[in-house]
């Protein structure tokens, strides 16, 4: 067993900056992949961005190329997400997730262990 806890989430205005992280224990951090998904009111889940085991690759979605990025401190057993010129549609619930898979994968269905999330909202 996994368990993940984001925090870092909240209100800010059109523009700004948040980092979320999350803190994970349990079984080897680095046995896993770690991804981000976030989740809009209304709208599914959808894949943020993905960094592997060792931290040396990571994969984002289109939607916040550019303006966000994941990293990993695996001595705190922790992974990062820095969000840049946040805009309203930025505003869900962020989450974080482990894979035990051998590829970085974009599918939430893959992930193993997820955490109970983080609201982040945007206003305009």
């Amino acid at each position: 067993q996994v368990q993940l806890v984001e925090v870092g989430g909240g209100l800010v205005q059109a523009g700004g900056s948040l980092r979320l992280s999350c803190a994970a224990s349990g079984r080897t951090f680095t046995s896993y992949n770690m991804g981000w998904f976030r989740q809009a009111p209304g709208k599914e889940r959808e894949f943020v961005g993905t960094i592997s085991r060792s931290g040396g690759s990571t994969y984002y979605a289109d939607s916040v190329k550019g303006r966000f990025t994941i990293s990993r401190a695996n001595a705190k057993n922790t992974v990062y997400l820095q969000m840049n010129n946040l805009g309203p549609e930025d505003t869900a619930v962020y989450y974080c997730a482990a894979d035990g898979g051998v590829r970085l994968t974009t599918t939430s269905n893959e992930y193993e262990y997820w955490g109970q999330g983080t609201q982040v909202t945007v206003s305009s």
